[in-house]
């Protein structure tokens, strides 16, 4: 039974959403992600790229579909409880709040070995802090913010794509469409790929607190996968047409040392700020994110009811965002989790395609199905496609999942 808690100010226009939505795709993951791709696809790269935003659009239009009729905190979790039923909804908030916890605590470490490498626990905490704060004021700062972020990281992006696209060192014939790695190494690049793009979830998480959300979710969702999809894709061929697929794949920072092999070495510090910005921006969208699923369960008891409490003057779930901070900032000061979240990938590829299964059950007719049968397959094609320990770790995450449910509903009959 769902418990009876305050709903959210609804304060979020279409462009607070899209900033949102961009501040979470347009991250960190741009500035690392094209290296393992490129060494999973080689010269299909691109090709990579491409499925990875074919599935991106599916798992956005089911999303904003489902949004639109379900505007309430929890994304996902809320579309598989009212579609699909209980214990599916269960499953993606699960997948959703663990693996998102993780990458919370990844990206926090991301800022501090950015700015300030032998202290980074430190930066860390004090980052995931301060953005927890920020978040507690109200989700209209937390917009005000992410705009700035946005701003400074798409810049840094520019001056990158510009660079190397006009120095010297860029050659088309680098650019290589094809199949050098087989159907398999693509398929792996996509899965990694579409990691950066998984950002769309954090609108459909704050459903509660979008204004007039019929119409402003469906807008702003494609908005925002649409814009990163010209970023991400630009990025990529400037650097491609640098570095080539093999020296992307060997390269350990991809976007600095592209821009220093195109000869602009003052550019490897603008490059390095960025980064960190853009992690800060990813951090502040996860804690978001993470936050509106908590509440979500919270309410209706798969997670202590204390956690769906809404502050009266802020209008924010606040002791939830207090519970993510304390436990992202324990992570963050413990343990290095950046090389153990492998699973993330494989959890978000589970969490999509539970949203579009539960959209698929929205209309009977077939024209209206073909989107969310596309994206439901493409997630369990990559889903499966993502390196061995990605899957095995992640299966295990949603199997731990689904016994804590058991147990639970058991522990409920007696």
């Amino acid at each position: 039974m769902t418990l009876s808690s305050p709903e959210l100010r609804r304060t979020l226009g279409v462009g607070d959403a899209v900033v949102i939505g961009l501040g979470s795709m347009i991250g960190a993951g741009i500035f690392a992600a094209l290296g393992p791709a490129a060494r999973a696809a080689g010269s299909g790269l691109l090709l990579g790229l491409a499925v990875a935003a074919v599935v991106a659009y599916c798992n956005a239009t089911s999303s904003a579909r489902l949004a639109a009729l379900y505007p309430a905190s929890g994304g996902t979790y809320v579309y598989g409880r009212e579609r699909l039923g209980a214990f599916w909804g269960y499953l993606a908030g699960w997948s959703f709040i663990v693996g998102k916890t993780a990458s919370c605590a990844a990206m926090a470490l991301t800022v501090g070995a950015y700015v300030w490498p032998s202290h980074g626990h430190a930066v860390a905490v004090a980052a995931v802090v301060a953005l927890t704060a920020v978040n507690y004021g109200g989700v209209q700062r937390s917009a005000w913010l992410t705009r700035v972020i946005v701003a400074v990281v798409l810049a840094v992006l520019a001056s990158v794509v510009v660079g190397c696209l006009g120095s010297d060192a860029s050659g088309a014939g680098r650019l290589g469409i094809g199949l050098s790695s087989g159907a398999v190494g693509v398929l792996q690049a996509a899965g990694l790929l579409f990691f950066a793009f998984a950002g769309y979830a954090r609108i459909a998480t704050l459903g509660e607190e979008v204004r007039d959300p019929a119409r402003t979710i469906p807008r702003a969702i494609p908005l925002a996968l649409g814009i990163a999809l010209t970023v991400y894709a630009a990025v990529a061929v400037a650097v491609l047409s640098v570095l080539g697929s093999e020296g992307l794949g060997l390269a350990p920072a991809p976007l600095a040392d592209a821009v220093r092999a195109a000869g602009l070495p003052g550019l490897v510090p603008v490059v390095r700020v960025g980064a960190a910005v853009a992690s800060l921006g990813s951090l502040l969208a996860l804690i978001l994110g993470v936050s509106r699923t908590t509440l979500a369960m919270a309410r209706d008891r798969h997670l202590p009811g204390a956690l769906a409490a809404v502050h009266p003057r802020f209008q924010v779930p606040h002791r939830a965002e207090l519970a993510v901070g304390v436990v992202v900032a324990a992570l963050a000061a413990t343990v290095d989790v950046r090389g153990a979240i492998g699973f993330s990938s494989f959890g978000v590829l589970a969490y999509y395609a539970i949203a579009n299964a539960s959209a698929w059950t929205l209309s009977p007719a077939p024209a209206s199905r073909v989107v969310p049968v596309l994206g439901l397959l493409g997630c369990v094609t990559l889903a499966c496609a993502l390196p061995g320990v990605s899957v095995a770790v992640g299966a295990a995450v949603l199997a731990v999942g689904a016994a804590a449910y058991g147990v639970r509903l058991r522990a409920a009959s007696r």
